[in-house]
């Protein structure tokens, strides 16, 4: 697969086949992100990869606390800043009424919206979790070279022919997930990954998820002008 191909066919899967994923399959992923490029060679990511009975105790110890709503959140980190304003905060706002378009659940279904909302704390039915997490004193350049890694790696998996949601939401269930996971008390738990194969029918896979216009986020400076098109 191209990397241009594996970019384009990349997206957040929201419904996933509970084929099981071999771990000789992560393995060769993984070992190939670990060519990621991070600042010094600091190479921050450390991650822990759940399936079978321990991704399923983790999904159950969630479910226990997610009734008690906001109560149950301790979020190590904000996840969106709150001052998210004008087209940063309209991009997404219009993913998550696309997404709930795509699954036929009305703006005043708060039952349905609810259950969308809990489907994340079943990684979507994907047979395989990553919980990724840093040493707490890193900075802002380290958490942009973990995200370097994230997009490596899931762009490796679809060379597999594999598929990914990165999921910062799993991080407002943090003590949840320190009780499954031996997450060092000296390390911030940043996300969840995650993975397996999409479900090409599920209509929460093919809504389109439109990108701001290069224009509106790249600018160029010295640049000849291009030469007209004959």
């Amino acid at each position: 697969m191209h990397v241009s191909e594996a970019v384009r066919s990349r997206r957040s899967i929201r419904a996933f086949l509970p084929d099981p994923i071999e771990q000789n399959v992560l393995e060769r992923v993984l070992t190939k992100a670990q060519q990621s490029p991070s600042g010094g060679n600091v190479q921050p990511w450390h991650a822990h990869i759940l399936t079978g009975e321990p991704l399923a105790r983790l999904v159950a110890t969630v479910a226990d606390v997610i009734p008690q709503g906001r109560a149950a959140h301790a979020p190590e980190y904000a996840i969106y800043p709150e001052a998210l304003e004008g087209a940063y905060e309209a991009r997404r706002f219009g993913v998550g009424e696309a997404m709930y378009a795509a699954l036929g659940i009305g703006r005043d279904d708060k039952r349905g919206r609810l259950a969308q909302f809990m489907n994340n704390f079943r990684g979507f039915g994907a047979p395989v979790l990553m919980l990724v997490h840093t040493p707490r004193y890193m900075g802002p350049p380290q958490w942009s070279d973990i995200g370097m890694w994230l997009q490596t790696v899931m762009l490796l998996l679809r060379e597999e022919g594999l598929d990914s949601c990165a999921q910062e939401a799993w991080a407002v269930y943090q003590k949840q997930v320190r009780s499954c996971v031996a997450i060092p008390d000296d390390h911030v738990f940043f996300c969840g990954l995650a993975i397996g194969r999409r479900d090409p029918q599920a209509p929460v896979n093919t809504f389109d998820v439109p990108r701001a216009r290069l224009a509106e986020v790249v600018s160029f400076e010295g640049f000849a002008p291009a030469a007209p098109s004959s």
